[in-house]
C-alpha cells in the first residue's frame, strides 16, 4: 500500500485541489443566505406585508376608481338606475 502512494502522491493529503473545496462551500452558503434576506425583503416567501397586493397579482383595471366612485354615489342615492348603468356601460367600452 505504501508503495501505490507514493506512485500517485496526488491521492494524498498534498492533493492540489483541497483549499477549492472549502472555498466552495463558503460560498454557497454565503449565496444561500444571501437568496433568503433578498427572498424576504422582496417578498418571496415569509409573512405577507399587510395593505400591499400579492406579488404576480393581476393589476387593477383604470377604471377600478370611477367605478368605485359610481357606486358610492348609486348607493347614496344621488344617481337613478339608468344613469348609473348608463356611465358604467361607458367606462366599460360600451355604447351608451
Amino acid at each position: 500500500m505504501h508503495t501505490i502512494a507514493i506512485w500517485a502522491p496526488h491521492w494524498g493529503p498534498a492533493a492540489g485541489f483541497w483549499p477549492i473545496f472549502p472555498i466552495a462551500w463558503g460560498l454557497l452558503w454565503v449565496a444561500l443566505i444571501a437568496l433568503a434576506v433578498v427572498g424576504f425583503r422582496k417578498g418571496w416567501w415569509g409573512p405577507r406585508r399587510a395593505g400591499g397586493r400579492p406579488p404576480f397579482a393581476p393589476a387593477e383595471p383604470p377604471t377600478a376608481a370611477a367605478e368605485r366612485i359610481l357606486a358610492e354615489r348609486y348607493a347614496r342615492g344621488e344617481m337613478t338606475d339608468d344613469e348609473y348603468f348608463e356611465k358604467m356601460s361607458v367606462l366599460r367600452g360600451g355604447a351608451s
